[in-house]
């Protein structure tokens, strides 16, 4: 059954965090809306790469402009099935707006599928939906998942993790035990 999805991005947004998911859940047949606050549908956002290339954190080079399908201004959570939430630098912007982590909370109070990766465990932390569960993300985001109340899951870069309604990864290595879990439970 088809699903409608929305993802929550910003400028600087991973560039593959934010395309694989918004192009394999349209494959499987769901709806995805990617939106951004102070955007509209057909603007943009810029994502960047992060990669892994031996250095102490991440390297950042310039991604995609991704294109929005949809109007901030215009959604409703209630009208939606599931969220996706995609790392990169993004997170550090969302989590300063009181209406993405309204959206936020509204998955988490309705028992509704999220999935989170990278550093999108920053807005689940400023959200505070983190409480008692256990969650992966980039390992330099383990003390903002463990100052909101949950236990850091130390995986893999290639491995998901799933705590009831919530799938968590540390990275986009991880696409695809992450996209699998997570349409296992949409």
């Amino acid at each position: 059954m088809s699903k409608k999805i929305l993802m929550l991005t910003g400028d600087f947004t991973e560039d593959y965090e934010t395309m694989v998911p918004f192009q394999t859940l349209m494959a499987f047949g769901h709806t995805v809306d990617a939106v951004c606050p102070d955007k509209q549908a057909g603007d943009t956002v810029k994502t960047a790469i992060h990669d892994f290339e031996g250095d102490q954190t991440y390297s950042e080079k310039p991604g995609h402009n991704f294109t929005l399908n949809a109007s901030f201004d215009d959604i409703d959570a209630a009208d939606y099935d599931a969220l996706v939430i995609p790392g990169g630098r993004a997170p550090e912007y969302l989590r300063l707006n009181e209406e993405v982590l309204d959206i936020v909370r509204h998955f988490f109070l309705e028992e509704k599928p999220v999935a989170a990766i990278c550093h999108g465990a920053q807005l689940l932390a400023a959200a505070g939906v983190l409480e008692g569960r256990s969650c992966s993300a980039y390992p330099a985001c383990s003390p903002e998942v463990t100052a909101a109340g949950a236990r850091y899951a130390d995986i893999d870069v290639t491995a998901a993790h799933t705590d009831g309604n919530l799938v968590t990864a540390p990275a986009w290595p991880a696409h695809p035990q992450w996209m699998a879990q997570f349409i296992a439970i949409l």
